[in-house]
């Protein structure tokens, strides 16, 4: 026999003895994750008293499922070494006293949003890009169960009669979850992360997101009290960024807070965080963002921060801007920052008040001075990519300024990534002067084009 025919035959007895080892490893895996299966079910069945008991804190329900999980994996008959029963443990300890398969997405810093399409699909976005995991929920009961668990946390509920709701985790993180009948497919939870250790201005230069001479504009102008909208589409950054930028509100004003599912972690010493409650059970009992906004006038507020703008609030807020709070800082969805004018008309119209669309520009014109647009570009990363001054009115029309621009001229690099930008355009706002009133001042250079 030639040793070409030898190295063959060697090559196609590794082949074999590869696909039957894979073979041998995937059933033993399946026939975990049936042994696993078949533990939660009884588990939840045998502890469903305690389980379900709303007053049980979450270290006695983990010593109580960690004590039993131990037992059941003992009797099983299925051979299972050491690293194998602590992984079945680990797993359905997450599962009944965490989150379930999601609760290792939450850990890892790296997940941004985690994305249950139903309890047997499970989508998470590293990176700005979406993949999908290997990760399910055992069934639909086990899915809403820890739906459950979030929504009443925060006292919300979610059921046939109220299908969709707005909820948040501990540590801040958003959550949106919407079930049947509504949802087709099975109950869907989207996550948005929060991360434990909150973004600073040298996090988002860092990653690309703003650059120096921008940073050190926006600090000026949350000094100064100008009132800033964020804007941008969904996914795009603008509650991290309201975060940041509302981090240089000097510590000795009163912040109040006004948020849907509060997410803001401002380090001030005096904030005031309100939340927005739907209604209960009878349909009755809502306090909507719009009412808060009113309610925290009367708050003695220096500064007021609106997490998201969407509806008849934004009369309130403007009105609020155009008499004496100065500084105050909003996000709303919008495709360019001549968009964020158009939908400030439209949600002030929804307010129901009769005004002549005239009176609504004005009204927007004299109240924002500055929309910061953030955009999440191909690579996946988010980027401011325009900043515009509102200068007034001219005629019919409510004028902006650009003062900062992303520069797409540069390209990407070999990995596809963009290695712009966002640059001064060497235009100065109007507003300087108003800052140097604050004794706030901002170097020429800031507003220097690069040559």
């Amino acid at each position: 026999m030639g040793l070409q025919e030898k190295i063959r035959n060697l090559q196609e007895i590794e082949n074999k003895f590869s696909a039957s080892s894979g073979e041998t490893l995937s059933l033993r895996a399946k026939r975990i994750e049936d042994i696993k299966r078949d533990i939660h079910l009884k588990l939840v069945e045998e502890l469903s008293d305690v389980i379900f008991r709303k007053n049980i804190s979450d270290a006695e329900l983990k010593t109580k499922v960690s004590t039993s999980t131990q037992k059941m994996v003992f009797e099983t008959d299925f051979p299972l070494t050491h690293e194998e029963r602590n992984k079945i443990v680990t797993e359905i300890i997450d599962d009944i006293v965490g989150y379930g398969p999601i609760e290792e997405f939450l850990r890892d810093k790296e997940v941004t949003e985690i994305m249950v399409n139903n309890p047997l699909t499970i989508f998470v976005e590293k990176f700005g890009k979406i993949h999908k995991t290997a990760k399910t929920f055992i069934d639909e009961n086990h899915l809403l169960r820890i739906i459950d668990k979030i929504v009443s946390k925060i006292g919300r509920r979610v059921d046939e009669a109220s299908p969709y709701v707005d909820a948040r985790l501990p540590d801040g993180s958003r959550v949106n979850i919407i079930i049947s009948p509504l949802a087709l497919n099975g109950p869907v939870m989207t996550i948005r992360k929060f991360s434990a250790d909150p973004f600073t201005i040298d996090d988002l230069i860092r990653m690309g997101t703003c650059s120096r001479k921008l940073s050190d504009f926006m600090k000026a102008c949350v000094k100064g009290r100008i009132n800033i909208l964020i804007s941008g589409g969904t996914g795009t950054g603008k509650t991290t960024l309201l975060n940041v930028v509302s981090s240089f509100i000097p510590n000795d004003e009163r912040i109040i807070t006004i948020e849907d599912a509060a997410e803001l972690q401002l380090n001030q010493t005096h904030v005031i965080r309100l939340e927005s409650r739907p209604p209960n059970i009878e349909g009755k009992g809502a306090v909507v963002i719009r009412d808060l906004v009113r309610n925290a006038l009367r708050m003695r507020p220096d500064r007021i921060v609106v997490g998201e703008v969407r509806g008849g609030e934004a009369l309130d807020m403007l009105q609020a801007m155009n008499t004496g709070h100065d500084g105050s800082l909003s996000t709303v969805h919008a495709n360019s920052p001549r968009d964020v004018l158009s939908r400030l008309e439209t949600m002030v119209l929804m307010a129901g008040v009769e005004l002549p669309v005239r009176a609504i520009r004005e009204q927007i014109s004299s109240a924002i001075n500055l929309i910061i647009h953030m955009s999440r570009l191909k690579d996946g990363s988010r980027k401011i990519i325009k900043v515009a001054e509102v200068q007034g009115m001219e005629g019919e029309i409510i004028t902006l300024q650009d003062i900062f621009v992303y520069d797409y001229s540069a390209g990407m690099d070999e990995k596809g990534k963009y290695r712009g930008e966002t640059k001064p355009t060497g235009l100065r706002p109007k507003f300087l002067s108003r800052l140097h009133d604050y004794g706030v001042e901002v170097a020429n250079a800031t507003f220097m084009v690069d040559a």
